[in-house]
This record gives C-alpha cells, structure tokens and sequence, in this order.
C-alpha cells in the first residue's frame, strides 16, 4: 500500500546522504575553499593637506604646466637615405632595420630616426636639435591631436646644435614662450618635455619630467668631436662650437632631443639636448642649450638660411688659479688672451695675456660663457671688454666682425623617391632560397621582406607580415617588384592603399595604410 508521508521521508533522507557525500567529494577534491569577507579599505587622506600644502601647489604647478605647454610639444621623424651597400651601415644603426638575413641589401628607403621639438610662432617655426634632422632627406612634423605635416628645414647650424623648421598650417598653431636663459638661476625648478614616441613606440607621445638647474655654462666638447671629426670641418671649425649648457637633474632620454625645458613661469629657457651617458640612456645629468643662444640662431637661420657668427679674433683658454695669481685677478675667473688674430677685431685693442673678466659690464667667468654671450651680438656690433692688464682691470672696446665659416643651410638631396620608399617596405622576387626560408612549398611572386622602423608601414604593424608574399595592392595582382612600385606609384599623398598578404598556409589578410606626404 502507498504511504506518501513514507515515501517523502525516504526522499529527504537519501537527498541528505547525496549531499553530505558530495560535500565531501568536494572537499577531498579541493572543489571548496573558506569564505572571505571584503576587506574594509580605508581611503581617507593619512596626512592633513595644510601639512603637506607647500608640495601640494607644486605638483598642481607641475599639472598647469604640462597642460599649458604640451599641445605646442611635437613628435619629429627624420627620413635619412639609406647607405649603398650594408658594409657602409654604422653598426649602431643596423637595428633600424628588421632583416632577416644579413646577406642580402638593405631596403633603399634609408633609416627612420627622430626626436622633439616644439612651436615658436603661429605660423609653423619650429626649434629642434641639429642633430635630430641632420642629414635627413624627409621630414615630418606630427602633433597630439595625431594631424602631421611634412616639414622644411629652414636651417641647421652644427655649431650650436640647433635647427628651424617650418610647416605650412592654415590655422595658428599652439607656440611656446620663449623665456630669457641669461635669468636661470642654479637651483631653479624646471620642466624637461618631450614628444620621443617613434615606430613601435610611437603611442608614448609625452614625457614630462622635473629637476632643478643643477649647473650653469657646462662645456661637454661634444660639437667640438663631432666637428673635429667630419671631414667637412676639421680642427680649425671645432674651435667655432659654442658650448654652454645648461645642466639639469630632470630625466632626459635620447628621444627627447630637441624639446623644450620650461621654467615655472611656462617659459622655454633651453632645448633639451644631450644626456651624460655610459650607456646611452640617463645616468643622472641633461643638459640643455640656452634658449637666448637658440634665439639668436633661430632668427639668422630664419633670415639668412646660415648663421652670421661675430667673431673677436682671439685665441683664449680658461684662467687656472696660478693665472689668477700671476695676473693679480680678484678671483680665479676670466678668460685667458693667448694670441691675438691679425686683422682681427682685437688687434692693436687686446694683448696676449688679457685677462678678460667682463662682456658689456656683466661678469664672464670661462671660455663657454664668454663665446655664448658674443653669439648673441652680430658682426658689426660694438662690445665693451673688461680685462685685466698689469693688475688692474681697464675697458676695450671691440667692433666685431664676421667669422670666416659658415655653415650653410642643409639642402635636400634633388633624387627620386619612389612611394614603397616613403610607404617603408622592401619586397623581393621569391627565389628558391626565400621560399625554403618561409616554408613556402614552391617559389612565386613577390615577398615582404623589411620593413623601416618608424615608417607608415611599421605603425600599422607590417614587420609581423615579413616572410609572407604580396599577392595585391589596391586593385592589382603583383607577380613581380616592379608590379608593386608601379600600383604603389599610382597612390597619393595621404590615400589608404590596400595591402594584400598571403602566407605559406594559404591564408590572406589585408592590411590598409595611409600613405605619406
């Protein structure tokens, strides 16, 4: 006989032993763990603000700053020809290029390098180092908002490190504040700013960093070796690089070259420049260019396309405290006249000797500084020159000429540039060899085979498609090289071409990249 109330009861019991079983299952198997409860998080301050207020408004400083400043702070990508020949590549820019086998030819696109710079003016000046676009046959300018423009070189001077260039805008630009560098002050909080992103890295468009002026008028001798040794140049131009940095403890990395140093003010009172370095990479030390240095330069490359570089006529070295001693100096400080230059401007005025102590009233204290503050003057300019003879100090006035060197304005090399060039790929036929190497099963068409950093086709990724063949571009199938530089040729500035990849599975993608100015 049915009894339900049974029927229930052995229902629940079996349930039970069911559960307590694979209760314990689950232990056994670690399928269980203990129960947490959410940690209470404590986010009120630790510390009063009035206690830490001072810091406070300097780091808010910091923040007005970087937004006041950055949006005139530009990303700098100089195309530089490509050796002949892989020999002729300097090793240090061989990882420029992503080769798989070192036997073959480099592609003829050349090396993608760069740095900062930053706005001047409204309408698209723009100051960088000399050494961020030298010797480079293109140039492009690109800017936060991620607009880009293909810029001119104004002027480059290896004397100074400094360079101009100009893009074409139709609306005013955002430009930097250039402050007076001749009023920075050791000790004094600065801002070193960059835009070093490039290639692969190209989304790390800012760096702001903080330090103090650390140190005033340091030389470095780095022009000096540069143009000691370019052939151009030689031992006599090395004696025309003025030197006279600014150091600072702010972080500065090759790829900031060229930005501004700002003062609290939001001023630029230096280009960042060069770094103290064992490695490459910072060690403790920048350094910057003097802004009113920069200045002068700027205007005479603007205005002349070289710099006309004043000129005291005389052979000087920095005064040593056994100078100090025999020339009766009240400190050991000055500039030591060794020879006098014939038909120069110190001729019949200066005598060797001199201990030269003042510019125009304002104290010079070593050889940097006192080439520096002539660099602001032009030739013809009257100077008044504080020196020491027999003791006692007396006043000369110099009538400054023109020095006999000038370097003149980089020219562009005049020669084809073919579009696969500025889009930045090489291709080749696939031969035996290549298809073995890519593990295709037999030899046809065309292969990627490099890809320039920092060009169109390196942002959009293209090295991870090396080793893989090109079967179109746009609407046209390519059998040979030829095939892709004349589809690639029929594409404009600034169009999207369409890229069609093959690998050795069969497998096709498309790849769309614009194409550059």
């Amino acid at each position: 006989m049915y009894d339900p109330l049974r029927t229930k009861t052995k229902v629940v019991f079996y349930s039970a032993v069911v559960f307590v079983f694979g209760l314990g299952m689950a232990s056994g198997l670690g399928w269980t763990s203990p129960s947490y409860a959410m940690p209470t998080v404590n986010e009120a301050p630790q510390v009063a603000a009035e206690a830490v207020q001072p810091a406070l408004d300097l780091s808010q400083a910091f923040t007005n700053l970087a937004d006041a400043v950055t949006p005139a702070v530009v990303r700098i990508e100089a195309r530089r020809p490509a050796p002949q020949t892989r020999q002729q590549i300097p090793e240090g820019l061989r990882g420029f290029f992503d080769n798989p086998r070192d036997r073959r030819q480099p592609p003829s696109q050349g090396v993608v390098a760069g740095g900062s710079g930053f706005v001047v003016s409204p309408d698209g000046y723009i100051l960088t180092n000399n050494h961020v676009v030298k010797g480079a046959d293109q140039v492009t300018v690109y800017f936060p908002d991620r607009s880009y423009f293909t810029a001119q070189i104004v002027g480059n001077d290896p004397f100074t490190d400094v360079a101009v260039l100009k893009i074409d805008v139709e609306e005013p630009l955002p430009a930097m504040s250039l402050g007076d560098s001749d009023e920075t002050r050791v000790g004094e909080w600065i801002l070193a700013i960059g835009n070093p992103g490039i290639g692969r890295s190209a989304q790390l468009d800012f760096t702001v960093t903080a330090g103090i002026v650390s140190a005033l008028g340091r030389g470095l001798s780095l022009l000096q070796n540069d143009l000691y040794n370019d052939p151009r140049y030689g031992p006599d131009a090395a004696g025309f690089a003025i030197e006279d940095f600014i150091q600072t403890d702010a972080v500065i990395n090759p790829g900031n070259s060229g930005g501004p140093m700002v003062n609290l003010r939001g001023q630029v009172v230096g280009i960042n420049s060069a770094i103290a370095s064992e490695t490459g990479v910072y060690q403790g030390y920048g350094f910057a260019i003097p802004i009113n240095l920069a200045r002068r330069v700027m205007e005479d490359l603007i205005e002349y396309g070289h710099v006309k570089r004043p000129r005291m006529g005389v052979g000087i070295a920095d005064a040593t405290a056994e100078d100090a001693e025999v020339y009766g100096l009240p400190s050991v400080s000055g500039i030591l006249v060794q020879t006098i230059t014939a038909g120069g401007p110190a001729a019949g005025q200066l005598q060797p000797e001199d201990v030269i102590v003042a510019l125009e009233g304002n104290p010079v204290g070593y050889v940097a500084e006192l080439q520096a503050r002539i660099a602001q003057h032009r030739p013809g300019d009257r100077v008044t020159v504080t020196v020491y003879r027999d003791s006692r100090p007396i006043d000369v006035q110099l009538r400054l000429d023109e020095a006999p060197i000038n370097e003149i304005a980089t020219v562009v090399a005049d020669r084809a540039v073919h579009a696969e060039e500025r889009l930045g790929i090489n291709v080749e036929t696939m031969d035996a060899e290549l298809a073995q190497m890519w593990r295709f099963e037999r030899a046809r068409g065309v292969l990627l085979t490099q890809v320039a950093r920092g060009s169109p086709a390196d942002r959009r990724r293209l090295g991870g498609y090396v080793g893989q063949r090109l079967v179109q571009v746009q609407d046209r199938v390519i059998e040979t090289p030829d095939d892709v530089r004349l589809a690639l040729d029929d594409v404009g500035g600034d169009q999207i071409v369409s890229l069609h990849f093959e690998d050795n599975t069969g497998d096709v993608r498309v790849v769309n990249v614009r194409m550059p100015n």
